[in-house]
């Protein structure tokens, strides 16, 4: 446990991750904008149907993002440890710097497969109260203002740490939801 708090406390961990969980969270936010707006364009009429397909696409997006971040992230730190080993001309196999780097790829996989679970569960959550407090319609239009809502976060999340201003990039964020449900009106169904 305690390896993993300090490699948190690691900036570029840190860094890396969070590039990891927003890039995955806002492809899960607006994948969730585009079952949700349509499946209600398409004539589904059970908020559970909805449910049901948003869970298969969380399913495919995080396991897509803990498998391809663990994938990539295995080539980039083995390339880093073989530039590293050539330029010190010994092998670092086993050694403290090969498991920071695999408990790194750990934490950014995690984190990959995080962001579009957060991003896509909670826009569908509308659809659990359909014919309780919502109808289906009602029910698509909270779960786009949720990943509207969701996308500004991010944005604002990411302003706030590059000392932008933070309303502006939370509103760049958030549009992407409304023109990906804007663009799903044009679709057949």
């Amino acid at each position: 446990m305690t390896a993993i708090r300090t490699l948190l406390e690691d900036e570029d961990v840190r860094s890396i991750s969070r590039r990891y969980f927003i890039s995955n969270g806002f492809d899960g936010t607006l994948t969730a904008i585009g079952v949700v707006v349509g499946a209600y364009l398409s004539g589904i009429d059970d908020g559970l149907t909805v449910v049901t397909i948003g869970l298969g696409a969380a399913v495919g997006l995080g396991t897509s993002g803990v498998w391809s971040v663990w994938e990539i992230e295995r080539a980039e730190k083995q390339a880093e440890l073989l530039r590293i080993e050539q330029a010190m001309l010994t092998d670092l196999e086993d050694t403290e710097l090969q498991q920071r780097r695999t408990g790194a790829r750990k934490i950014n996989a995690v984190a990959s497969g995080i962001g579009p679970l957060i991003g896509i569960i909670l826009p569908l959550l509308p659809f659990l109260a359909h014919n309780v407090f919502f109808s289906l319609l009602e029910a698509t239009l909270v779960a786009v203002g949720i990943g509207v809502t969701v996308l500004f976060t991010f944005g604002a999340y990411l302003g706030s740490i590059s000392k932008q201003n933070w309303v502006v990039a939370g509103v760049r964020m958030g549009l992407a939801g409304i023109v990906v449900a804007f663009l799903n009106l044009f679709l057949p169904g």
